[in-house]
């Protein structure tokens, strides 16, 4: 998904991905490759999805979409099985981001990484029963967002042996 296609071309001259959250860290050099895992991203802010998606995919990560609603989240994750997802709680339309981990986690044993500014102890324990791989509280850079994923990605990869 590239958000220039979504803005103005006079806009997307001054579009500065990271300065969306936190200061950016080094998301990782290209250098430092891990093992490709696949990543759904669902998130309703555009901007911040755009620079999820830019650095996760710079960490060497497959992005394999990225949603805005749980329903449209269930969708991708039934059509390209990813290994994880980055859920917000807050999410466009009907349900939240806690109703969409626990739906893909349910139907398709995906698990999820929450990242968002909403999580509070009923967001959590709402949450629970969709075993997340971790909670980033928003304003959250980059790089912890990445070594969140590689670390999710080991965890799962330790699983699975």
């Amino acid at each position: 998904m590239d958000i220039r296609t979504t803005l103005s071309p006079s806009s997307w001259l001054f579009f500065r991905p990271d300065r969306l959250l936190a200061p950016h860290e080094d998301a990782g050099s290209p250098t430092q490759r891990h093992e490709p895992r696949s990543v759904l991203i669902i998130e309703d802010d555009l901007l911040i999805a755009s620079q999820i998606e830019a650095a996760l995919t710079e960490a060497g990560f497959n992005v394999v979409g990225v949603a805005t609603t749980g329903e449209e989240a269930f969708e991708l994750a039934a059509g390209h099985t990813p290994d994880l997802a980055i859920t917000d709680v807050r999410l466009a339309g009907d349900g939240d981001g806690v109703d969409a981990a626990l739906a893909l986690f349910r139907s398709l044993g995906i698990r999820c990484i929450f990242a968002s500014a909403y999580s509070d102890d009923e967001a959590r324990q709402r949450a629970e029963p969709a075993a997340p791989l971790g909670w980033l509280q928003k304003p959250y850079s980059m790089a912890s967002l990445t070594e969140a994923v590689r670390r999710a990605a080991a965890e799962l990869r330790g699983q699975r042996r």
